[in-house]
């Protein structure tokens, strides 16, 4: 006879294994597939466990359940909340968290609720990723962050909280393709330089907008010099065309920009 919520199943290469699942509040939930029976029965009684329980979700300790963290968060979810979410998440009044893994739990406002509930957060490289439409998003672009932002040239985290991802923690230090802040003489000053073969150093500018334009004038010379590569130009609404023209009819550009040559096509 086979153990309370279990199920044998077969693939299609003639390998048998078990599924697990349990329904709770009239909500059929899958536990997961699993190669033994034994491993299976575990995962159901886990399942039983928890939802049984008055232990709360702080009191939970993950690794003493054979159920994987995140199939834990949403049970938990849903007992607690009423609300079954496939994704890693744990609600809260005015906010929630997603566990990265389970240590690290990010948190987010609850208006992006919608769109965590259906969009998985991966991890490459130090960035944090959702898959949309076939592509990889930075979640950063939702706070108008350019991708590959850096940590505290870039953006910042005003609480000092890096996990801390609710909009009013987040603040937008640099929105400009190669500009960042810099201080000289105790004053800030503003750096633009662009990527060709090496980062070639654009100029010094007193204003973050100026060093934007500034590559834009940057891009725009090295097309005209044979540069076929593809660019993301800064986009100013704080200026009217007629000012955006004035400033990049002024903005001067370094000997390095200028005197740069297509050494591809050599």
């Amino acid at each position: 006879m086979a153990l309370p919520g279990v199920s044998k199943a077969t693939k299609k290469n003639g390998e048998i294994y078990y599924r697990s699942s349990i329904t709770y509040k009239g909500k059929h939930i899958s536990l997961g597939s699993y190669s033994t029976e034994a491993a299976a029965g575990s995962a159901y009684q886990d399942a039983v466990t928890l939802l049984g329980s008055n232990t709360t979700f702080s009191e939970v300790v993950f690794s003493q359940y054979s159920l994987p963290y995140d199939k834990l968060i949403c049970i938990l979810n849903y007992r607690d909340n009423g609300i079954y979410i496939k994704n890693p998440i744990y609600l809260y009044h005015k906010y929630f968290h997603y566990y990265l893994n389970e240590s690290t739990p990010l948190k987010f406002d609850i208006d992006d609720l919608f769109f965590y509930s259906t969009h998985k957060i991966q991890q490459r490289g130090g960035y944090l990723f959702v898959a949309d439409y076939g592509m990889q998003i930075n979640i950063l672009s939702r706070y108008g962050i350019k991708n590959y932002g850096v940590l505290g040239r870039d953006y910042r985290h005003v609480n000092n909280n890096e996990y801390d991802y609710t909009y009013e923690n987040i603040e937008v230090i640099n929105p400009y393709y190669g500009v960042s802040r810099i201080t000289k003489n105790k004053k800030p000053l503003y750096k633009c330089q662009l990527h060709l073969n090496g980062n070639y150093i654009v100029g010094y500018y007193q204003t973050a907008e100026e060093a934007a334009i500034a590559y834009n004038k940057a891009i725009d010379f090295v097309k005209q010099k044979g540069c076929n590569r593809s660019f993301q130009s800064n986009y100013i609404l704080s200026y009217t065309p007629q000012q955006y023209a004035a400033i990049y009819d002024k903005i001067s550009l370094s000997n390095q920009i200028l005197n740069w040559e297509n050494k591809t096509a050599l």
